[in-house]
């Protein structure tokens, strides 16, 4: 299965989408992504961003390969690589059982489970897999289909963040603070939102071998030296300002327009 695409970030429209589909804020979207991802749903090699559960492995395979393959599957959560060698892990499962494998990590943006396919609006775990690896306008919504299936959206519009953090994340959410992170994160969002063209800029900065620093849609000391760093490549005046020459550049470099 190839996971790499073009790794589009999210736009205006899919961001709206979401809202309307959940009936909520752009606060609330972006407290519940920033929280599970971080706020960015693909990896630097534009591989969606994965985390690969070994306990929910053995679940599906009824612990069948416990025993030679400690690292993938076991009744315990654990050993995890994080970044892109959870692609390791999720690769060497898909050689003992490739549906269980895909089925035992959390995908993009949202961080849905691959065994939630069904909730999140798909046929299969491979056409979700698919959606995932596509854009992050195909992620945002299948969180949506996974909130609003499993009866969440009302909690998010109440910003119940307690009763929210229980269904998305489980019972253990206390565990990481899943609830008092989720509040912070709405507050701060409240003043303002992630500026979506800026962190399409850093997204292509990211993938064009910069560092923007985090994909956040804020602008930093990190994302102004990587502008100037590809004005200067492209022979563009080295302002480290997003103008519009420089955004059309960054588009057709990292996405092809």
């Amino acid at each position: 299965m190839n996971f790499q695409s073009k790794g589009r970030p999210l736009s205006d429209s899919g961001l709206e989408q979401i809202c309307d589909t959940l009936g909520v804020g752009g606060a609330e979207i972006w407290a519940v992504l920033s929280v599970e991802t971080r706020g960015f749903g693909f990896l630097d090699n534009r591989k969606p961003r994965i985390l690969f559960e070994r306990h929910i492995f053995h679940r599906r395979t009824d612990g069948a390969f416990d025993q030679l393959n400690p690292n993938i599957s076991s009744s315990a959560p654990g050993a995890y690589a994080g970044g892109p060698a959870e692609y390791a892990r999720l690769e060497a499962a898909m050689k003992l059982n490739a549906q269980a494998a895909l089925e035992s990590a959390s995908w993009g943006i949202g961080q849905v489970m691959g065994f939630n396919y069904a909730v999140a609006g798909y046929a299969s775990v491979d056409e979700m897999i698919s959606a995932m690896v596509a854009d992050e306008d195909s992620q945002i919504m299948a969180m949506a289909h996974f909130i609003k299936g499993n009866n969440l959206a009302a909690a998010m519009q109440r910003k119940n963040w307690e009763a929210f953090a229980r269904g998305y994340n489980g019972p253990a959410f206390r565990k990481n603070d899943y609830d008092t992170r989720l509040a912070a994160a709405h507050a701060r969002f409240r003043v303002a939102l992630p500026n979506l063209g800026l962190r399409t800029a850093q997204a292509a900065l990211l993938f064009l071998g910069f560092d923007p620093g985090p994909v956040d849609g804020v602008r930093g000391r990190r994302t102004r030296s990587g502008l100037i760093q590809f004005q200067e490549r492209l022979g563009l005046p080295q302002s480290g300002e997003l103008d519009q020459d420089t955004e059309r550049a960054l588009a057709q470099a990292a996405f092809g327009g």
